[in-house]
Order: structure tokens, then sequence, then C-alpha cells
């Protein structure tokens, strides 16, 4: 029995309390994590050089060691690309979003609307891609409790990161009229985030 079988809501660590509800829930698509986050075709692509390589220079031990090793390197990576997204799960409420993953030790994070400062899309094409999400605020968070959903190279800003989602665009536009509905109602003494245009998918490297 894994540790989340137990949840009374798939993705919540409990309960939703009165005046909370559900807006969008999803996870990563594993292929697309495979290709995004790990990079798959540039690692089979350099193995293939690397076996090409031992081919062209007469070693064809070597060559057929170098293509084994890069077949069960990138076996390898999509069973953990697979694992990760079967056990991501991203829920998006009117209030909150919240990051539930772990393969060994599950984690939840809970990120208040009224932190998040904007939201940047790096699609994938086919209405897929990646959500970064800029919190304001602070908000006592770790580049290494978050990995892999969080940006890369960002180690000291940690910035969450919702990968290879196959419906990024329709997350984008639920999250950006949550943050504006929030902020509608929210009290004049909590900070409240950009506009809902800030949301409107701006670029990411």
């Amino acid at each position: 029995m894994m540790e989340y079988d137990a949840e009374p809501i798939r993705g919540l660590p409990g309960r939703l309390p009165p005046g909370e509800t559900i807006l969008w829930q999803g996870g990563p698509d594993w292929r697309l994590f495979a290709r995004s986050a790990f990079h798959l075709p540039l690692i089979g692509t350099y193995f293939a050089a690397l076996g090409a390589a031992g081919l062209l220079s007469g070693s064809t031990t070597g060559a057929l060691l170098t293509f084994g090793a890069g077949a069960f390197c990138l076996a390898l990576l999509a069973f953990l690309a697979w694992a990760i997204a079967s056990s991501t799960v991203y829920t998006l409420t009117n209030r909150r979003i919240v990051l539930r993953y772990g393969i060994a030790f599950t984690k939840c994070v809970n990120l208040p609307l009224q932190l998040v400062g904007a939201a940047d899309l790096r699609p994938h094409g086919s209405g897929r891609g990646d959500v970064v999400l800029r919190m304001t605020g602070s908000v006592p968070l770790s580049w290494l409790l978050l990995w892999p959903h969080v940006r890369p190279w960002r180690m000291k800003v940690p910035e969450p990161m919702l990968r290879a989602l196959p419906d990024a665009d329709a997350f984008s536009a639920s999250l950006a009229r949550a943050v504006s509905e929030h902020a509608s109602v929210a009290s004049p003494s909590v900070q409240s985030p950009p506009p809902a245009g800030s949301f409107a998918g701006g670029a990411v490297a």
C-alpha cells in the first residue's frame, strides 16, 4: 500500500476546508517528461554518436558495448520518468496550488494563490508545456525538496514548476482566472498578484 493510497482526496493531504473547491487537477505526461526533463533524445544521440565513432575506428566490441550502455541508460531514465509522472498530482483550487509527488517518500507542497506573482508557460506544442510559478513574499522552498518539479538552475530563489502538462494551456487559463478571482476577494492587507494578463504564457528559458 502506497502512502497516498489513503488520501481522502486524490493529490491532497486532507479534506478541503469549507469554501475551497478544486478547479483543475492533473499530472505530467511521462513521455513528454522524459524528453523535456531528462533529455532522452539528446542522450540517445550522444550514445549513438559514440557507437558510430567506435564502428568507424574498427572497434566493433566497443561500439556494441556503447550501444548497450546507451540502451540501458535510456530505459532507466524512461522508467524513472514514468515513475515520477505516475506518483505526481498537481491540484489547483480557488485558494492554492498543491504539488504532491515522490516515488519512495511522498511530499506535499502548498502554494497559496496570493503568493503567486506570475506564471510563465514554456510550450512544447499541441497545448502541452511546463508552467513556472514565480512566488512573491517569503516562501520557504528548497530547490532539492522541489526537484524535479522546479525550474532548472534557479537554486538561490527556487521557482516551482509544473512539468510536462498535457493540457498546459487549459491549466494556465484556469490559474489566471483563479488568481484574478482570489485577488478580487482578498483582504486589502494581503499582497495581491499582478493582473491576470501576467499569466498569459511568457517564455521560459
